[in-house]
């Protein structure tokens, strides 16, 4: 193997790595503002985070503290501190994710450099930058921009760790495993199996200090992610937020639940709908060894995976006389192991699964590819490694045509071009060994962007559209699972493609429902009929907003429009009540919260089936004069659409609340919507 790079930097390194951040920054800023507030549900809480500390602490929904969002707050964090700074807007909340998404570059290219030297590293900065789940995902405000900085992070504090046996170096690795765990739960901990068994395995120390390190680096990890956590679960229940997604108001039970074993066998209660099972089609798709690469995922992140996968194994062969430390065989299993984990729980895991989770896996693909890449091209003049790279151009040229060819509208000319420069570029490849300098540079040059033209593509196309709602897609309108903008059709955050989980209804829409804008059907009142003088709310249709919107399920997906009319009419009688309003399904609540500016309760959390607030604790807010409307309609909770457990079929908190309300309070109209006067009950009540 290749002992690394030289000590001294050619003059073009600096300039270069600069230009390639550079390049990455301006391309996730154009028209960022287009995506608008992005996902709702995160947007008002940030908002929350930047009017209140303890709503910014705990990752409240609302200012007035009443439920969290369903995941810890630290990915809330760096976007409440630039509101704070900046004010309320499309910009303060999303540069903090191109700045994760540049980072996140960085690293890579600086791993990678330390290895396989500058040209591999600007290969792999140049892969990640261009992987259209991570355009889509480093410009939007999910949780998974933050994490996949973290997990690069944690890679190459392992690497530097490996080479010189520091303890620091594996202590800090910890670190960031913790902090990625307050991101983003137990998806953290998906890569700890390789980083520790590589640990132990090739560090350059004795065996004793190796565990004592790894043991080192454990505290760290359970100090960073677990101080949250204890600070949590031993504040006293009564003068702190819900635990949105949980059912006992319990973060470890929404971690090991919910958010963890749920996520892998289906059995997620408080879910809208249940998980798929392997080889058959789930709610969520299909499980199986070729997930990352069907129909739903793999124009998002499958276009190099080939080509990492073969160059993988190329690496471990290249090294496999290499001596037990060798660094730069670990870094190739450190990279390659936290690849390989990470697909295979994505590949096989039953519960709730949305394509953009697959923005974990690219740094790992970006850094073996780039490693993997260099690691042949030193040996090219060895007849097997230029046979090796000639075959991962192809494969990867081939795999591209077909991920083009699934959207035969799209660029047709471009699948043509991508498969012709590949094979070329391979044929020249074959004879790297044998032809001149040029020839050689020209087919290298030829393959890696015949390889990079399909991404890139589907990467202009992201960053050309705005995107909003619970679940977003990478590339052309016509790509992502339900079809339509963006996947703006498809299922939705915790939302099956049928309530009864056979698929959509013959009106576009849930069964339960009629035909909402947007294509789903959203229950028009909370209980599934049209209340009494209003159309129900409005939902956001497609076409009219960024792609991957939709509300769906009374705004359980993508929240509502909120005319001003609506806005006027809460923002008049804001004034001495905590709550302007109450809605259900934190989507609907947060539309109406980032129009007013005012708190709004989400009654059942994100999907309306958390138990929170009970029906009495509800009265009383009422009887103290704490919420002065209910918004009608809402989430799975509400009981007119949904059937998760936990109130989406009627008998929950928010269908109970629901109907207590319409029982004795008086309704009033506004815009398409109707309100019911929490301060004004019925002459009968």
């Amino acid at each position: 193997m290749s002992p690394g790079p030289p000590t001294a930097d050619p003059r073009w390194a600096r300039p270069a790595f600069l230009a390639l951040l550079l390049a990455t920054g301006v391309l996730y800023l154009c028209n960022l503002h287009a995506s608008g507030y992005a996902n709702s549900f995160y947007s008002a809480a940030v908002q929350a985070g930047s009017q209140s500390w303890k709503a910014f602490f705990f990752g409240s929904l609302d200012a007035a503290n009443a439920i969290t969002v369903d995941k810890p707050p630290a990915a809330l964090w760096p976007m409440a501190l630039s509101v704070r700074l900046f004010g309320l807007n499309s910009w303060a909340i999303l540069v903090p994710e191109v700045l994760m998404g540049v980072g996140t570059v960085a690293v890579v290219h600086a791993s990678v450099r330390r290895r396989s030297g500058h040209g591999a590293a600007l290969l792999a900065g140049a892969v990640l930058a261009l992987t259209p789940v991570a355009a889509l995902m480093f410009r939007f405000n999910n949780p998974d921009a933050l994490l996949a900085l973290l997990m690069a992070v944690a890679c190459h504090l392992v690497v530097r760790a490996l080479e010189d046996g520091r303890t620091r170096w594996l202590v800090w690795a910890g670190v960031a495993v913790g902090f990625a765990f307050l991101t983003k739960t137990l998806q953290a901990f998906l890569i700890l199996p390789a980083l520790a068994a590589v640990y132990a395995v090739c560090a350059p120390v004795r065996p004793r200090k190796r565990f004592a390190q790894l043991a080192l680096a454990t505290v760290a990890l359970v100090v960073s992610g677990g101080w949250w956590v204890a600070v949590v679960e031993l504040w006293p229940a009564s003068s702190r937020p819900y635990i949105g997604g949980s059912q006992n108001n319990s973060f470890l039970e929404l971690t090991f639940g919910y958010n963890g074993l749920g996520r892998l066998n289906g059995d997620e209660t408080g879910s809208v709908g249940g998980g798929g099972a392997p080889g058959g089609g789930g709610r969520w798709g299909e499980t199986g060894w070729d997930r990352m690469f069907n129909d739903d995922i793999g124009g998002q992140i499958s276009w190099l995976l080939p080509a990492a996968l073969i160059l993988l194994v190329a690496g471990l062969v290249l090294s496999r006389k290499a001596g037990r430390t060798d660094v730069t065989r670990a870094a190739f299993l450190v990279w390659g192991g936290s690849l390989l984990t990470t697909a295979v729980v994505f590949s096989f895991m039953a519960g709730i699964f949305h394509q953009y989770y697959t923005v974990a896996l690219a740094p790992y693909v970006a850094a073996v590819t780039g490693m993997g890449a260099a690691a042949l091209w030193h040996r090219r003049r060895e007849t097997w490694a230029a046979l090796t790279l000639a075959a991962t151009v192809t494969a990867t040229a081939a795999w591209g045509y077909v991920l083009l060819h699934r959207t035969p509208d799209y660029l047709p000319w471009l699948r043509w071009l991508v498969l012709v420069g590949g094979l070329t570029a391979a044929l020249g490849l074959v004879f790297a060994g044998r032809a001149g300098r040029r020839v050689v540079l020209a087919a290298a040059g030829l393959g890696v962007a015949a390889s990079l033209a399909g991404p890139t593509a589907y990467t202009l196309s992201t960053v050309r559209e705005g995107h909003s709602g619970s679940i977003v897609t990478a590339g052309p309108a016509s790509t992502g699972r339900g079809g339509g903008p963006g996947g703006g059709g498809g299922p939705q955050n915790g939302a099956p493609p049928g309530a009864d989980g056979n698929g959509p209804s013959q009106n576009g829409g849930f069964p339960g429902g009629g035909p909402g804008q947007d294509g789903f059907g959203a229950p028009p009142g909370a209980d599934g009929t049209t209340p009494p003088g209003g159309a129900g709310t409005t939902t956001e249709a497609p076409g009219r907003g960024p792609r991957g919107g939709g509300a769906g399920m009374g705004g359980l997906l993508g929240g509502t429009d909120v005319d001003a009319e609506a806005r006027e009419l809460l923002e008049a009688g804001a004034a001495g009540h905590t709550w302007a309003a109450a809605a259900v399904g934190a989507q609907n609540a947060a539309s109406y919260q980032l129009a007013t500016g005012e708190p709004v309760m989400a009654i059942g959390g994100f999907n309306g089936t958390d138990p929170s607030p009970t029906l009495a604790q509800f009265q009383q807010y009422v009887k103290d004069g704490r919420i002065h409307y209910f918004v009608s309609g809402g989430g799975a909770g509400a009981g007119g659409g949904g059937t998760g457990r936990g109130g989406g079929s009627g008998t929950g908190a928010a269908s109970r609340i629901t109907a207590w309300v319409q029982s004795h309070f008086t309704h009033v109209t506004a815009g398409s919507v109707t309100f019911y006067d929490l301060t004004r009950p019925t002459s009968d009540s």
